[in-house]
């Protein structure tokens, strides 16, 4: 859902659910979640958006420039890169022999990109037979505030950096938007189906809200 506040637009996900009070939280990536008590209206969730909107926007610019400060990546044989949840030396993800430091980031992006492609294709071959759906078009993408998307046309999209993640981190990004193509919001009858396959989701929702911010370059 999208709500405008001082000529800016604030893009959120609504997740309903038995609970007393609205609330609204903000993940180390940006992502908007608006947590409601069951058959709250669509007007109510927009209003409390609103309501929050000063202090929604100066948060994410505080998300925005942190990203800005983060430490700088030793891009050098023993510089430490993240690769499927785990650590390794540049130069074993990597050939690093007589580049520089602009050929070194350029070669590593690429080798993200490849491996991202390469994982998704694998794992979401899996779950679109498991929830018996199938998009019209994948896509590798690089994002600052999104892990992957659906758009009302079935393409999907997944971020690059997700290749730094455990599988069963991917997995939950692919099993989401897989749900997608046929639950377009986040409504309850969306997480139900993400639960079905994938039970233990908010596991790796912390996962991401906790460790996102690692997962860079």
């Amino acid at each position: 859902m999208k709500v405008e506040y001082e000529q800016q637009i604030i893009e959120f996900h609504v997740e309903y659910g038995q609970r007393r009070k609205l609330s609204i939280h903000i993940d180390s990536t940006g992502l908007i979640i608006d947590k409601a008590p069951n058959h709250t209206s669509e007007d109510v969730v927009m209003s409390a958006v609103k309501q929050q909107g000063h202090k929604i926007l100066k948060q994410l610019q505080e998300i925005a420039k942190a990203r800005e400060t983060s430490p700088t990546k030793e891009y050098q044989d023993q510089g430490k890169f993240l690769h499927l949840g785990k650590y390794y030396f540049l130069h074993e993800l990597i050939e690093t022999k007589d580049l520089n430091e602009d050929e070194l980031k350029l070669r590593l992006k690429k080798f993200y990109f490849a491996s991202c492609k390469r994982v998704v294709g694998e794992r979401i071959q899996i779950y679109q037979q498991q929830l018996k759906v199938k998009p019209k078009s994948i896509e590798i993408v690089e994002s600052r505030t999104k892990w992957g998307s659906c758009s009302s046309d079935k393409h999907l999209t997944f971020n690059y950096r997700l290749a730094m993640a455990p599988i069963e981190v991917i997995d939950y990004v692919i099993i989401h938007e897989l749900c997608h193509l046929t639950h377009m919001n986040h409504d309850r009858s969306f997480w139900r189906r993400v639960g079905s396959v994938m039970p233990d989701y908010k596991d790796k929702e912390e996962f991401l809200a906790r460790y996102g911010q690692a997962m860079t370059l």
